[in-house]
């Protein structure tokens, strides 16, 4: 049996796609004693760091996320087969996906609007007093809108 739950390289999955790979993986683990997950991903290997730590949370094996990101990563440190989660909103949706399986936040299925975006203050990124901000929009991990640099 194989499933693919692809999502764009450098991103994280939307918090229900984290819930069906988990409940697959969950319900094949369950089935029979002999049955093993393997996860293939092609480009960054963070993407399985979400994965693993998310199901580690899931199944209860970490109590916490935390926990799940930290056994994670100390795994990685002796097999040194998978990069850590380390991007900040691979680490973030782990965390949300920890407020979904203890009931502190809901998943909101209404639609949202962006109807624009304000920048407090210039940020100094180039050392010279300024920025150029850049804005890609994606809705349903398609890119809907790429501002001019």
């Amino acid at each position: 049996q194989v499933l693919d739950f692809g999502w764009p390289d450098m991103h994280t999955p939307a918090l229900e796609k984290i819930c069906s790979i988990c409940k697959a993986m969950d319900t094949w683990l369950n089935a029979a004693t002999h049955n093993v997950v393997v996860l293939h991903n092609k480009g960054n290997r963070g993407r399985l760091g979400v994965v693993v730590a998310a199901y580690m949370h899931y199944s209860n094996i970490s109590a916490s996320a935390d926990q799940a990101l930290d056994r994670f990563a100390m795994k990685r440190f002796y097999e040194d087969k998978i990069v850590p989660v380390g991007q900040p909103s691979q680490k973030r949706y782990i965390h949300y996906f920890s407020g979904l399986l203890s009931g502190s936040i809901k998943m909101n299925n209404k639609p949202l609007f962006l109807h624009h975006v304000i920048m407090h203050g210039i940020p100094n990124f180039e050392s010279k007093g300024g920025c150029r901000p850049f804005l890609k929009i994606y809705q349903a991990m398609q890119p809907v809108y790429t501002s001019g640099i």
